[in-house]
């Protein structure tokens, strides 16, 4: 499966708050108008499922995060990692009566070189899982001091800017069958942090898993 590392910086989000209705079922006509706060929309379908709209109108987004909390301070959870060019989510089944407070994060950033894993077959062995596991934590690997670069959001040059930013040697490790461990070298100087994606191209899907460093140099993460 092609993997990539991509350093990113979120930009501004957009918040938005839906009350679910009683009841489990709606007909078609009886669907609530939009809730909308101009980027972002909100439709009550039924009462229990919600479909959020936004336009993919932003130069150089890297892709989009989907939170929803049920109070409006949160703690708020990240529903979904979408790439460029998704412009809904269906958050279905919701309890009745409740208020859902949502936000859309657009995050900005460049992505390493895709490499190729493959995992072994099978299931890890009593002897992987129980053996020094501290490859799992994520921590800065001592290395040589490299240049770093600010990473920018929201600007058609963004793109060609912040390509000096990109996380440069990632390279993976398979550690056992359901494991796998990786180290690249920070080159941003200014990162919110890092997204695993998986899938490579315009279909990558962010695992949301990484580390965030604060100067050039290597980090592992699961």
């Amino acid at each position: 499966m092609p993997l990539r590392l991509r350093a990113t910086t979120a930009a501004a989000l957009t918040a938005l708050t839906l009350l679910t209705s009683a009841g489990c079922s709606s007909a078609p006509d009886e669907k609530e108008k939009p809730e909308t706060t101009g980027r972002l929309a909100a439709t009550l379908d039924s009462p229990i499922d919600i479909t959020l709209r936004w336009k993919d109108d932003e130069p150089g987004v890297a892709g989009r995060t989907v939170e929803f909390a049920t109070e409006k301070a949160g703690p708020y959870t990240v529903l979904e990692f979408m790439p460029p060019g998704r412009t809904t989510y269906r958050h279905p089944d919701l309890m009745p009566e409740t208020p859902f407070y949502y936000r859309l994060r657009p995050y900005f950033g460049p992505a390493s070189p895709p490499v190729e894993v493959s995992l072994p077959p099978g299931e890890p062995s009593e002897e992987e899982l129980n053996d020094n596991q501290e490859w799992m934590t994520p921590r800065t690997v001592p290395g040589p001091k490299v240049g770093t670069a600010p990473l920018t959001a929201r600007d058609a040059r963004s793109a060609e800017a912040n390509a000096a930013a990109a996380p440069t040697d990632f390279e993976p490790t398979v550690m056992h069958a359901t494991g796998i461990a990786f180290t690249w070298t920070d080159r941003a100087a200014d990162e919110d942090g890092h997204l695993l994606e998986v899938g490579g191209g315009g279909g990558a899907r962010a695992t949301g898993r990484g580390a965030r460093g604060g100067g050039p140099a290597k980090y592992m993460v699961v």
